[in-house]
C-alpha cells in the first residue's frame, strides 16, 4: 500500500510538472480562462490533462511501438501543431477582450477538452519527456508491472490535473481585476507569443533549428 502510495505522488509530481512548464498550451488556456471564464478554461486544461495522462500511459506501460508510430509522425503533427498554434495567435492579436467574451459560437465544455486534448497530442516529443523523467525517478518506461503503470498514469493525470486548477483559478481571480485596457494588452503579448512559439514548433519539425 506504501509503494502504490508512493509511486501514485511520483506520478503526481510528474504530471504537475510538466504541465507546469510554460509554452502554447499554456497560453491557449489562460486566454480561454479570460475570454470565456474559469469553467471553460478549466475544461480546456482538463483535456490537456486528458493528453497528459495518455502520454504518461505510453511511457509508462511501455507501449513502443504506438511511441514509435507517434514520433516517426512528429513533422506532419509538428507541422500542423505549429500552424494551429500561429493562427490561433493572430486571431488574438485581432480580436478585441469584448469578443471574445461575448462570442455566441463558442464550442461548449466538451469540445474545449476536446479541442486542447487534440492539440497536445500533436506534440509526440511529450513521450520522451515522460519517458526521461520517469527514468530519473528510477523505473524505466515498459519496466514496471502493469498496476505500477496504471498508478503512474492516474497520478501522471491528477498531477496535470491540479496545475489546471491552481491556473485557472488564478487566472480567473485576476480577470474581473483587470481593466479593458489591460486584457487587449494581454491579448496583443500572449497573441505574439503564440505565433513566435508556434513558428519555432514549425521550425523544429522542419529540421531548421
Amino acid at each position: 500500500m506504501a509503494d502504490t502510495l508512493g509511486l501514485l505522488i511520483r506520478g503526481v509530481v510528474v504530471g504537475f510538472t510538466i504541465a507546469a512548464a510554460v509554452g502554447p498550451i499554456s497560453l491557449l488556456v489562460i486566454r480561454r480562462t479570460i475570454g470565456h471564464g474559469r469553467a471553460y478554461g478549466l475544461a480546456s486544461g482538463l483535456g490537456v490533462a486528458a493528453a497528459d495522462a495518455s502520454y504518461g500511459g505510453i511511457a509508462a506501460f511501455g507501449l513502443t511501438a504506438i511511441s514509435g508510430l507517434l514520433i516517426a509522425a512528429r513533422t506532419g503533427l509538428g507541422l500542423v501543431g505549429g500552424t494551429i498554434v500561429v493562427l490561433l495567435g493572430v486571431r488574438a492579436i485581432l480580436s478585441r477582450p469584448g469578443e471574445v467574451a461575448s462570442a455566441a459560437d463558442r464550442p461548449g465544455l466538451a469540445a474545449a477538452a476536446g479541442s486542447m486534448y487534440a492539440l497536445t497530442m500533436t506534440n509526440p516529443m511529450t513521450i520522451l519527456s515522460f519517458a526521461a523523467v520517469f527514468a530519473g525517478f528510477g523505473f524505466a518506461a515498459g519496466a514496471t508491472t502493469f498496476a505500477q503503470a496504471a498508478v503512474l498514469t492516474l497520478g501522471v493525470g491528477t498531477g496535470s490535473g491540479l496545475w489546471w486548477v491552481a491556473l485557472t483559478s488564478v487566472v480567473a481571480w485576476l480577470r474581473g481585476k483587470v481593466s479593458y485596457r489591460g486584457l487587449t494588452w494581454v491579448n496583443r503579448i500572449s497573441g505574439a507569443a503564440l505565433v513566435a512559439l508556434g513558428l519555432v514548433a514549425i521550425a523544429v519539425a522542419l529540421g531548421l533549428i
